[in-house]
């Protein structure tokens, strides 16, 4: 038993002695590659390969030794870049986000306590102060990926660059985040995220993006779009009603959510929405159609009259301004008792014809919809050849 516990000890020390010479070797290349600057991919690939080891992970020589073959690596591009020599663009943008991977991972463990639990990092300052130099490139190559349609890797350097107002390895560097451009970051995080049809993605930053007030009414959208993705309806009508305070001219908030509170009966709610958007823009068609549609489902049948009339003196050819017109003559009819006020129905049928029969014009598809209302017309103005004719057609 002695022996054998012996001979596996002995074995033990062996592997590792074997280890660490290796480990030392590959280290030793690397530093070789990175002297000459050449073969500086090679030096990246001996210092990921020796990470694949998990003994190796908490080695902060390896990952000192691999962030400086890609910042080499990354000096070279832009020197290329420079001398208008052949560069893959989105080669060298990729080697900048690799850099801020690699410092973050170094500093969390060049921060750790020893055994005494005191942290004295020695590498911060000097990678901090490199780091912080190529941040803007974070940004430029987020910006580059979104014109070439790559949202998903665009997110990611976005995210990079607004991660590292948080990140402790720039701590003492709030001078420089007070005035950069995390915000518009956010908001090409948020169009991403959208873009790729991630709510949670373009969620996550929406605090920010929205402190850009050069594209606050698109984030709002976007932000919208993305709570009914995730079907929280009470989000995305809080921001529908945001948006809409802001923007009530906007041609995305009006519609929408003139459209939930239609749907749902809130008709009060969306008769103040139009009511706010008129204030804004008094002669705009659509609203003025959307404010007679809404008074007409509130039964109030004569102001929606009143803004039919005014919308077509604007606007002669909207078909449905007419069928308005003309439905709420008959609406009107219909509230009358016709034994007690048989002359005033008449005249409300007699005042609807107009109305449908410019709508039938305008829409001669619309069967359906002018069909039964001139049907009705027709038969309490007795007027026989165009009953006939409408009798005809919705039998047919």
């Amino acid at each position: 038993m002695v022996i054998n516990r012996l001979a596996f000890m002995l074995c033990c020390i062996f592997v590792l002695t074997t280890s660490v010479s290796a480990q030392r070797k590959q280290i030793g290349e690397a530093r070789t590659y990175l002297k000459s600057g050449k073969n500086l991919d090679k030096a990246e690939k001996l210092m990921t390969d020796l990470l694949k080891d998990s003994a190796n992970l908490d080695n902060k020589r390896i990952y000192e030794i691999w962030l400086q073959s890609v910042q080499k690596q990354y000096e070279q591009a832009n020197e290329r870049f420079y001398m208008h020599k052949q560069q893959d663009t989105a080669q060298f943008f990729s080697l900048v986000r690799r850099m801020f991977s690699i410092a973050f991972c170094m500093d969390s463990l060049d921060v750790r306590p020893d055994k005494k639990g005191r942290v004295a990092p020695e590498l911060r300052k000097d990678v901090a102060r490199d780091m912080i130099g190529y941040r803007p490139n974070l940004f430029y190559g987020g910006a580059y990926l979104v014109r070439k349609s790559d949202f998903r890797k665009a997110y990611d350097y976005f995210e990079t660059y607004i991660d590292c107002t948080r990140q402790p390895l720039f701590t003492g560097y709030d001078q420089f985040f007070s005035e950069d451009r995390k915000d518009e970051a956010s908001y090409w995080a948020c169009y991403c995220g959208y873009r790729m049809n991630d709510p949670v993605l373009a969620l996550r930053h929406r605090e920010l993006a929205l402190r850009d007030s050069s594209k606050r009414d698109m984030t709002l959208q976007y932000i919208a779009e993305s709570w009914k993705t995730l079907k929280d309806d009470s989000m995305y009508v809080a921001t529908l009603r945001d948006g809409f305070a802001e923007y009530p001219t906007s041609n995305y908030f009006f519609p929408r959510l003139m459209d939930r509170y239609t749907q749902t009966g809130q008709y009060e709610k969306a008769l103040h929405v139009v009511d706010r958007a008129l204030e804004a823009d008094s002669l705009n068609e659509l609203y003025l159609y959307a404010k007679s549609n809404v008074l007409m489902q509130l039964e109030k049948y004569a102001e929606s009259l009143a803004v039919t009339d005014k919308l077509l003196t604007r606007n002669d050819k909207m078909a449905d301004a007419y069928f308005n017109g003309g439905s709420a003559y008959l609406n009107i009819a219909l509230r009358m008792d016709p034994q007690r006020h048989k002359k005033q129905v008449r005249e409300m049928y007699r005042k609807a014809l107009p109305y449908m029969e410019r709508y039938r014009a305008l829409a001669p598809s619309q069967k359906e919809k002018w069909g039964p209302a001139l049907y009705r017309i027709y038969f309490n103005l007795n007027m026989g050849k165009q009953f006939d004719e409408i009798d005809k057609i919705l039998k047919n």
